[in-house]
């Protein structure tokens, strides 16, 4: 199927992750859809990827910003849209589950609402206009936390519930610029990051089949590429009439009982 993303100029925060993470994943998936991904992230990895991607696909752009600042978030756009004019979508992608809970202070908890919600509101504010002109698209990376809870990560429950909320106040409101904005709510997807948290236990590999076995659908964690293919296809016009929604890519673990799967 043609996901008509050709020359569609995409904004993916956190893009510039170890190769296998969802915003690496993500990027790649746009470019080999003909898009041109303008990967935002402040890790230096964003160059290599960026060249790379040049290299294979034609074009691509790295804006090395932390998005945890106002001006980065509106340098993020700024840079997208005097480089090529355009902005057609963005993946609000950067997050980081960092466990910040009540031994924590005030001012690490704000920090985390920084990394890990405060950004989607403000690069999605500076390309508001260009996503006006073109009807773009707007994905917001959520987590189950969101609607579970997990224990000992209040900052990171929070920003996630907030990325929710947002998604169906954006909407509403942005329902007039046939501007659609959906969100993917992941659980156990198996990204460098879940990588590096399973070496903390004693049997890592046990561990990671102890939670997969929960997984209602195969038994097994949710891929980061069947992540970035649900990312493009709500980016696409091919989900032309879908908006406000809270798509799960998670083999049903959020929802199906696993008492009885």
């Amino acid at each position: 199927m043609d996901l008509h993303l050709k020359n569609k100029v995409i904004i993916v925060t956190g893009g510039a992750g170890l190769s296998g993470s969802i915003g690496e994943v993500t990027v790649r998936h746009i470019a080999a859809e003909g898009g041109i991904p303008v990967i935002v992230d402040k890790n230096e990895r964003g160059v290599k990827l960026a060249n790379d991607i040049r290299e294979k696909h034609g074009n691509a752009m790295f804006v090395p910003v932390d998005l945890t600042t106002e001006e980065g978030c509106r340098e993020a756009a700024e840079q997208a849209a005097a480089e090529y004019g355009r902005i057609d979508g963005i993946v609000n992608n950067l997050g980081v589950n960092d466990g910040v809970g009540f031994d924590h202070s005030y001012q690490e908890f704000m920090d985390s609402l920084k990394l890990n919600l405060a950004h989607f509101f403000g690069v999605t504010k500076a390309a508001l206009p260009h996503l006006r002109k073109s009807s773009g698209s707007v994905i917001n990376i959520a987590s189950k936390v969101a609607l579970t809870g997990q224990g000992g990560t209040s900052g990171y429950a929070a920003a996630k519930g907030g990325v929710l909320s947002l998604t169906r106040e954006w909407a509403l409101e942005l329902r007039e610029d046939d501007i659609r904005v959906n969100a993917i709510v992941i659980a156990e997807s198996f990204t460098p990051s879940y990588r590096t948290w399973l070496e903390k236990f004693d049997d890592p590999e046990a561990k990671k089949k102890e939670i997969s076995a929960k997984v209602p659908l195969g038994k097994r964690m949710t891929e980061p590429s069947e992540i970035a293919d649900t990312i493009l296809f709500l980016l696409s016009d091919r989900s032309s009439h879908t908006t406000g929604q809270f798509v799960h890519v998670d083999g049903g673990y959020t929802h199906l009982d696993r008492a009885i799967t």
